[in-house]
């Protein structure tokens, strides 16, 4: 009947997302309160090349994961494209987040733009431009600040707080993937229900592993608001332009999904 055919439709999607996860893996707090100056502070990782070959290391298995998801190669080329682009950076950090990827970050020897100011008044020079106002494209190397690394390890440390299990982290990564949202998109419905069933999914597993924890699900979605709050060009920044230099992630990603990871 329509209900079984439908119920096997609904397990079959669920199944071949937690399969695509498990494809993926290869073999073998809020900021304190006070100055809002100390937000601004430009910050830089401790240890770029250790922390840029984690981070590489767990775009490609997530890459792989999305490849092997049923739904998401029946899409057409350019939809897949365009999910994947607005989504690279939340599905990364999710991942990050998932092998539990620590970011050590130091204060950037970068001089601020008061002393700048000051040691040019000193030497006879004239004042460095003001800085570009927000919104406003910013060309060349920019530093994350203290604020921008505070979100990221504040999302971290709340996924290793609630302690998400494998399952939760497919379906959260299933949530993401498929946004309907996205100006362009073709297969809105479509990707709409599969946004749908992830969720329902993620609901279910939670309501029958943690039955004492009646607030969990929405815990688990307080993670996703976060990831929201979370700039990919902050992400981007912060993990490849200190190896890779100014990458076009648009590029990359098109040769990484085109490539067989």
């Amino acid at each position: 009947c329509r209900c079984c055919a439908e119920g096997r439709r609904h397990s079959s999607i669920l199944y071949s997302i937690l399969r695509s996860e498990e494809r993926a893996v290869p073999p073998a707090g809020p900021a304190p309160r006070g100055c809002p100056c100390g937000s601004r502070r430009r910050v830089a990782l401790r240890s770029p090349q250790v922390a840029c070959k984690a981070a590489s290391a767990v775009l490609v298995k997530t890459l792989r994961f999305v490849q092997n998801v049923p739904c998401f190669q029946e899409l057409p080329l350019e939809e897949q494209l365009l999910l994947v682009r607005s989504c690279w950076a939340p599905l990364l950090l999710l991942g990050l987040a998932q092998d539990r990827v620590h970011l050590e970050t130091v204060e950037s020897a970068e001089p601020s733009m008061l002393q700048r100011i000051l040691t040019a008044r000193q030497q006879g020079e004239q004042p460095p431009p003001r800085a570009p106002a927000p919104g406003r494209p910013h060309h060349g190397p920019h530093l994350p600040s203290a604020g921008e690394i505070q979100a990221i390890k504040g999302f971290l440390a709340k996924c290793w707080s609630l302690d998400i299990s494998t399952k939760e982290y497919a379906y959260l990564k299933g949530t993401v993937l498929f946004n309907p949202d996205l100006p362009g998109l073709q297969c809105t419905q479509y990707i709409e229900g599969l946004q749908r069933e992830a969720q329902q999914a993620l609901n279910e597993h939670v309501r029958l592993i943690h039955r004492g924890d009646e607030a969990r699900f929405a815990k688990l979605n307080v993670v996703l608001s976060l990831l929201r709050s979370i700039n990919a060009n902050v992400v981007a920044e912060l993990f490849f332009r200190p190896i890779i230099g100014a990458v076009n992630m648009d590029d990359m990603l098109l040769e990484m999904l085109c490539a067989k990871l």
